[in-house]
């Protein structure tokens, strides 16, 4: 049998043995595909800050697919956070503090990098792998929000990586050129393909850091949700994740209300806009310059940049794709947050035009839209209106999803509403309130927490690394959390007191599957 000599068994020994040795000592050192990486010590858990997934996507490499990262001599010292993608400047706004925001210091194109944080000793512990991807829109992020640390969940028996991706024109410029120059002939999401390829690095690498590659469980809120239905809805990922945790965020429907023809003439208007004459000369303007024209903020109006669907790394109609079982049918752990509804910023109707407008959008079904999401008011019009654009945004995905799956699926809310922060206004249960909840990070989120906080904490912790440990968040010490049928439709709130809520928005999800399909 080939490679079965003393003398390479041997090798394996040794290997196997340098990696133990690697992670236990104070300056943890492993091997990976493309050379030695060093990180450092928090306790017990080894971590790795900083660790490149991919070549710089400047110069000539701008708007084309992450390439290979070339190996490396020596040891590469990886115990800091990398650049995070350029962005317009990051400032916290509203509800979301700094402890949410992109750390302002530094933003670059060099930007796809990841990190590790990992408890495990040896090689050979095959650890279950918990990978996060960041949400803000598509048009900013980074893995070094302070929220998004790792420690925590490593210590429960998880390896933690979080990961970054291009954000805005940078990630998502479709254009005509673009896709005449690439192989598969589309262009536009190299923010997915970048999570494409660091989902390749984890296969190749993670068990260097003890991690089992066929045990690993994507994550995501928000914009990083709607990346997850991505990852699980392209044919480019079969086989990278067993396991998926949407929270906040559905890709069913065109971010941008667009057809892919459409996304490339807005890549074509959005070079004009840049006095560029090409692809050639776009690539050598300037990146802030790039987000300042996106913005509005430079020559020509502001035009934004999402996802879309080329065909190649996205279905052309995702929901045609569920129905035909198009997908990764791996077990889905998805919900959202009552402040969901909250994330429709556009002016307020009046109960008359709310009317009016509901019975030429819905026609025959405008009456039994209007039982379910009144508006004789301004207030029952304000309320239904919230509650409308949760379904949309983030639920009606999961809702999808559970006919078209055949693997089990855990749905939830969560309504727990922070304690205030002295002087702050109370944003209630906000979008992405949840996340320093399920990722144990409620330490580094500056407020003056009360034993309920810390208990919703512990609760909504224990159910997350049930799932990414087993693929099933139940465990002892917690409420039962059924599996979503629609026939039933049980939905775990997450609470004050967490428990199973029968038949939530069940009559709704039915009115508005109904109404999506009349459309179609």
């Amino acid at each position: 049998m080939k490679h079965s000599s003393p003398k390479f068994q041997l090798f394996l020994f040794t290997a196997a043995l340098f990696c133990f040795v690697g992670l236990s000592a104070q300056k943890p050192v492993v091997k990976i595909k493309n050379g030695l990486i060093s990180g450092y010590k928090s306790g017990d858990i080894a971590v790795f800050k900083g660790i490149p997934f991919a070549e710089p996507p400047a110069g000539n490499l701008r708007w084309k697919a992450p390439q290979p990262k070339s190996d490396w001599n020596g040891t590469l010292d990886c115990i800091s956070f990398s650049a995070s993608p350029v962005q317009n400047k990051p400032v916290p706004f509203m509800m979301w503090t700094e402890e949410f925001i992109t750390p302002p210091e530094k933003l670059s194109e060099d930007c796809l990098y990841l990190n590790v944080w990992t408890p495990s000793k040896s090689s050979g512990d095959k650890l279950p792998v918990f990978v996060w991807i960041y949400g803000g829109g598509f048009s900013s992020g980074s893995a070094a929000c302070a929220i998004y640390d790792g420690e925590e969940m490593a210590k429960k028996g998880i390896i933690f990586v979080s990961i970054n991706y291009r954000v805005g024109v940078l990630g998502f410029l479709a254009h005509p050129e673009l896709s005449k120059e690439s192989t598969s002939g589309t262009s536009g999401n190299y923010g997915l393909l970048d999570q494409v390829e660091a989902l390749k690095w984890v296969r190749d690498n993670i068990s260097s850091f003890g991690g089992d590659p066929g045990k690993v469980t994507i994550a995501g809120q928000s914009a990083g949700s709607m990346s997850v239905w991505a990852m699980i809805v392209s044919p480019l990922t079969k086989g990278l994740f067993r396991a998926a945790i949407p929270q906040s965020g559905g890709i069913t429907t065109n971010l941008l209300g667009k057809s892919y023809e459409a996304a490339e003439a807005r890549g074509a208007e959005f070079m004009k806009n840049a006095k560029a004459a090409d692809i050639s000369e776009l690539r050598k303007v300037p990146a802030e310059e790039l987000f300042k024209i996106s913005s509005g903020n430079g020559a020509g109006g502001g035009l934004s940049f999402a996802p879309v669907f080329d065909g190649y790394v996205l279905p052309k109609d995702v929901l045609q794709a569920f129905k035909d079982g198009a997908f990764n049918n791996v077990s889905v752990l998805a919900g959202w947050v009552t402040g969901d509804g909250n994330m429709s910023f556009g002016q307020k109707q009046v109960p008359e035009k709310y009317r009016q407008d509901a019975i030429e959008k819905y026609g025959d079904n405008a009456e039994k839209f209007l039982k379910l999401f009144p508006g004789s008011t301004a207030e029952e019009v304000s309320s239904s209106s919230s509650r409308l654009t949760l379904l949309n945004f983030a639920a009606m995905a999961d809702y999808t999803w559970a006919g078209s799956t055949k693997s089990p699926l855990y749905v939830y809310e969560f309504s727990h509403v922070p304690v205030d922060k002295p002087g702050f206004p109370n944003y209630g249960a906000f979008h992405t309130s949840e996340v320093p909840f399920a990722l144990n990070n409620l330490h580094t989120w500056n407020r003056p927490w009360r034993d309920t906080d810390l208990a919703v904490e512990k609760t909504m912790n224990a159910y997350w690394v049930n799932f990414v440990k087993t693929g099933n968040p139940n465990g002892a010490g917690l409420p039962e959390w059924r599996t979503y049928v629609r026939s039933s439709g049980d939905i775990m709130e997450i609470g004050d007191q967490s428990k199973m809520i029968p038949g939530l928005y069940k009559n709704e999800f039915e009115l508005l599957e109904k109404v999506n399909s009349v459309k179609k």
